[in-house]
């Protein structure tokens, strides 16, 4: 498990943010609103899965204005919609009282956690590293969530591990796994989660790499 919280009763807290992305004129990065929350939502809820559970409720934290509530929760929609699985309730606030110069929204998710697997497995690397304006130039290269989503169903992955700021090797390390992958830059950022570590059924592991094609690896 990653950046998540565990609460009592089975449920876990997961969360992503950004400031200076979107709409406004004073934002660093010019990204639709729509995008941001996207990717936001993408990174809580590959935190879920990482701690093996599923999504039943999110909350958006919109610094932005009303103006921007409706296409953040577009996005969020959107992405459920692409992996198949209905969108959880979603529910928040927005700041109002003050104009902010810049973008900002954190979105927070809640899911229960499922009976761990103690399958043996084999780890992987999956999508490729991406930050910035590349997260979008290069979306056909980047983890494919709703594969993943599939691969878990089928039983072909039994552990998810999202790579973040610190690249492959750093999370690699945090796993106490050996690397050894001569064409990734493992030491770069995986921006938004665009690359994930996968834990794979060793005996799947042909169907898994049918399964994912391109820009899969295994990790050593």
């Amino acid at each position: 498990m990653r950046n998540a919280i565990l609460l009592p009763n089975g449920f876990v807290l997961t969360t992503d943010n950004s400031a200076g992305i979107g709409e406004k004129m004073a934002d660093i990065v010019s990204t639709p609103d729509e995008i941001v929350s996207y990717f936001a939502a993408r990174v809580a809820l590959l935190e879920q899965w990482a701690a093996g559970a599923t999504p039943v409720s999110i909350v958006v934290h919109n610094f932005s204005g009303n103006q921007s509530w409706g296409k953040y929760v577009a996005g969020i929609e959107k992405l459920f919609n692409e992996i198949g699985v209905e969108c959880p309730e979603i529910t928040g606030s927005s700041e109002t009282n003050m104009e902010t110069l810049q973008s900002a929204i954190a979105v927070t998710i809640l899911g229960e956690q499922q009976i761990e697997n103690s399958n043996e497995i084999r780890w992987y690397v999956y999508g490729k590293p991406s930050l910035g304006e590349e997260v979008i130039s290069d979306g056909d290269k980047i983890a494919d969530l709703k594969k993943i989503r599939e691969a878990i169903s089928l039983g072909l992955v039994h552990q998810v591990w999202p790579v973040g700021s610190t690249g492959i090797k750093g999370e690699c390390e945090r796993l106490g796994q050996n690397y050894y992958l001569v064409d990734w830059d493992i030491e770069k950022s995986a921006g938004p989660a665009t690359t994930v570590l996968l834990g794979i059924d060793i005996f799947k592991e042909k169907e898994a790499k049918l399964h994912f094609g391109d820009y899969f690896e295994a990790i050593s």
